[in-house]
């Protein structure tokens, strides 16, 4: 990998990325807009939005994120632009690098936008410094990136990569805690649930909502969701094709 590589890398998706208008309202404005949806559900009892708002203002951005990099490296690989540019002196680690710096950006204005619209207008109460919560939702926006790198190397079609959604995404919303506490899930989902990334994420965010300082439990959670990322975007350098038979 060198840094030059990576760079001309990220800067060229930034630039296609420009383009298209409806990937950028995808990112941008799409888990704005999803979170104000939510906040006006629970209108009449605002409690229940700032107990789960949190955790949604990571989830949202995580599978957003997952969605348009599984789709735009698929892309890639299906219309032959990977091949050509593996054939130059760019080596997988570069490429995945590059994809994640500039989904990393995008991912940085996604939760700038999103954590200022749920904390200063829609009145997103959190004990917690914001700094903190907006680490936790740009940290699991990076996850979501990672993970549509890895899962794209297995999809032969974009219908096919929307389809590991379910099997890569569904189950650790239901098992992140979101829904029910995870230490009262029978034993074996218990388990299952400590394995997943999106746990550690929502009790992150749990912890932001709680505590005015960073705890240790906040520190650990967060470790653990950058340790995935950076360990999913090396599996998807070492996974990557180029090109789809």
């Amino acid at each position: 990998m060198t840094a030059s590589r990576t760079l001309a890398t990220a800067a060229r998706v930034l630039r296609q990325l420009r383009h298209d208008p409806r990937t950028i309202a995808l990112l941008l404005v799409i888990p704005s807009l999803m979170i104000i949806l939510l906040r006006y559900v629970f209108d009449a009892d605002p409690a229940v939005f700032n107990s789960i708002g949190a955790s949604l203002l990571g989830i949202f951005p995580l599978i957003t994120m997952f969605l348009v990099s599984s789709i735009a490296t698929l892309r890639e690989r299906t219309s032959g632009t990977l091949e050509r540019l593996l054939a130059m002196p760019l080596g997988k680690g570069d490429l995945i690098a590059g994809y994640a710096l500039a989904f990393g950006a995008l991912a940085v204005l996604q939760s700038l936008i999103a954590t200022g619209i749920s904390l200063w207008l829609l009145d997103l109460n959190v004990v917690g410094s914001p700094w903190l919560l907006l680490l936790v939702a740009l940290l699991d926006a990076l996850l979501g990136t990672a993970l549509g790198l890895f899962v794209s190397a297995f999809a032969a079609s974009e219908f096919q990569a929307v389809q590991f959604m379910p099997a890569v995404i569904f189950p650790q919303l239901l098992l992140c805690g979101l829904f029910t506490p995870r230490d009262t899930m029978q034993p074996v989902l218990r388990a299952l649930s400590d394995v997943l990334p999106m746990s550690y994420a929502v009790d992150a965010m749990t912890q932001v909502l709680h505590h005015p300082e960073a705890t240790a439990t906040f520190a650990r959670d967060t470790g653990i969701v950058a340790t995935v990322a950076l360990v999913v975007l090396a599996l998807g350098a070492a996974t990557l094709r180029r090109r789809t038979p």
